[in-house]
């Protein structure tokens, strides 16, 4: 028996010029969606179908990619959501990140919560799946991996750990088909009273590393993060909890 996988795709921008392109993240959702399902795999967006970029996935060679139809304003986590609960999907795989849009990232949270499924953050891979449930590989910092086992249906937000995207051809991308279906819309109250801006990297505290020979410093920065002074709190009180918390901050110099 095949498992019906889904994949949720959005429009992207480029970096640098900001032309709308296929999302580098949904395009990996796809990627290892097709590892999974091969021509079985389900492509889902939420939006316009007239948007170009979409075809940029239907050129990694799918024959059809379905758009539930929705107009500039929309929240598309209702429309997701009721689709999904009748679609029978085992595994919905998604970007972690919109490229447009809000960008928050809160997406697949929601869309988790309102199904009632259990959330995997940065899939990486999916080992196996049998016996109702699915043996998947999260991606840590600094390259490590953790084994986890999911019950069946389960949501997973992928990003740069899962497998790179194949290259989308030109034939495939025009012959490919957009299913349209008309679903009920739903005001993003948020976004209308919201003011979008480019998002800031946020600033990093850097360490100096103190080395002499290249090898050194690649080892330093490489190397895990030592215990050193560190506690371990366990069975406490919610105030005693958060007096620890408290103290913390203030030896960080966040709260003075």
């Amino acid at each position: 028996m095949s498992t019906h996988v889904i994949s949720l795709v959005s429009i992207g921008a480029h970096p640098t010029s900001g032309r709308p392109r296929r999302a580098e993240q949904d395009a990996r959702a796809v990627e290892l969606g097709l590892q999974l399902a091969g021509d079985n795999l389900q492509v889902l967006h939420a939006g316009d179908a007239a948007e170009r970029a979409l075809r940029a996935y239907l050129g990694m060679g799918l024959a059809q990619l379905h758009v539930l139809e929705q107009t500039p304003g929309s929240d598309a986590l209702p429309a997701l959501a009721d689709y999904l609960r009748g679609a029978g999907a085992q595994v919905v795989l998604t970007g972690s990140q919109a490229e447009t849009g809000e960008g928050s990232g809160m997406l697949p949270f929601l869309l988790a919560e309102s199904l009632g499924w259990p959330l995997v953050v940065g899939l990486a891979e999916v080992e196996s799946i049998e016996g109702g449930a699915a043996l998947v590989l999260q991606a840590l910092p600094r390259g490590q991996r953790r084994r986890l086992k999911v019950k069946l249906p389960f949501l997973a937000t992928v990003d740069n750990a899962a497998p790179k995207p194949r290259q989308s051809a030109y034939g495939p991308a025009r012959r490919g088909l957009l299913a349209t279906e008309a679903v009920p819309l739903t005001a993003d109250a948020l976004l209308a009273s919201a003011t979008l801006q480019p998002a800031k990297p946020r600033p990093k505290r850097l360490k100096v590393i103190k080395a002499k020979s290249g090898a050194d410093r690649m080892k330093a920065a490489t190397a895990k993060a030592s215990g050193g002074g560190g506690q371990l709190l366990k069975n406490l009180s919610p105030q005693e909890g958060a007096q620890a918390i408290l103290k913390l901050l203030i030896e960080e110099g966040v709260v003075r």
